[in-house]
């Protein structure tokens, strides 16, 4: 849910550019090799993907800006499946990329998902993690569908 004082905006240039920078640190795993590129175009590549990088330890807790950038490829996945946006959310402490949920109040902030799961110590599944918000954030925009009409 927004806090107040927030405001949601589309990406600019310089944030598809951030985006953009943020996603090559991921993507710079798959090599170049025209199978896991193809199968990267799919939401299920980019979470395997990431599962792959989690499993192989490739980033340490302390490492945030790298763990970070996993969850822009998780925000990616809830994008393109669900047909969520991307959107920079506008406070008192700054401009940060969200994805939120259309017509309705709903707005997740995938940068962190990864990155607090894996500083806690906490093992990360993130086909799990996709499903449940996925399916959570659902029926909360359909409750919410429900009390407006």
């Amino acid at each position: 849910m927004p806090k107040p004082g927030q405001r949601f905006e589309p990406l600019t240039t310089d944030d598809e550019q951030r985006l953009s920078t943020q996603r090559a640190v991921i993507e710079r795993f798959l090599g170049n090799d025209p199978k896991n590129l193809a199968n990267y175009a799919s939401p299920a590549g980019k979470l395997g993907l990431l599962r792959a990088v989690l499993a192989a330890k490739v980033f340490d807790p302390s490492q945030t800006y790298d763990l970070q950038c996993m969850g822009i490829i998780l925000g990616d996945v809830f994008v393109q499946k669900m047909k969520w946006l991307w959107r920079m959310v506008v406070d008192e402490n700054g401009r940060d990329p969200c994805v939120k949920v259309p017509g309705s109040s709903i707005v997740l902030f995938p940068l962190t998902m990864i990155s607090k799961r894996v500083e806690r110590g906490e093992d990360v599944d993130v086909f799990d993690i996709f499903n449940r918000v996925a399916a959570v954030s659902e029926e909360k925009a359909k409750a919410a569908d429900r009390l407006a009409d």
